[in-house]
């Protein structure tokens, strides 16, 4: 699984858990760090990328939106790199497994 941090993230994370998710990227490594929501979730659903994001905005189109990536939903205030670091490797098994059931397309983590 490749995951495509989004911009409200840290770009440091890539090499943090490069040992987990090895081809991952940063929309700042892609040239999307100016980019609208609509270009990085096409860019995700066109490379295979997950996006994972504090940003809501991903939640609401991930309903409505007929094609959609896979999308983790980091809904925690201030926090440090360190912090979401551990909470996705907390949730590594989750958000592996993330996509391969038809209605799993979407992971919140509080």
């Amino acid at each position: 699984m490749k995951l495509l941090f989004d911009q409200n993230l840290s770009p440091r994370l890539v090499d943090f858990l490069v040992d987990l998710f090895p081809e991952s990227s940063h929309v700042r490594s892609v040239g999307l760090d100016r980019a609208t929501d609509e270009a990085v979730w096409r860019f995700a659903l066109e490379h295979g990328f997950t996006i994972v994001t504090k940003d809501s905005d991903f939640q609401e189109r991930s309903q409505v939106a007929d094609s959609v990536p896979c999308v983790v939903w980091i809904r925690r205030g201030n926090s440090s790199t360190a912090d979401i670091e551990a909470m996705i490797r907390q949730h590594v098994n989750a958000i592996a497994t993330l996509g391969r059931e038809q209605d799993a397309q979407f992971l919140i983590l509080l």
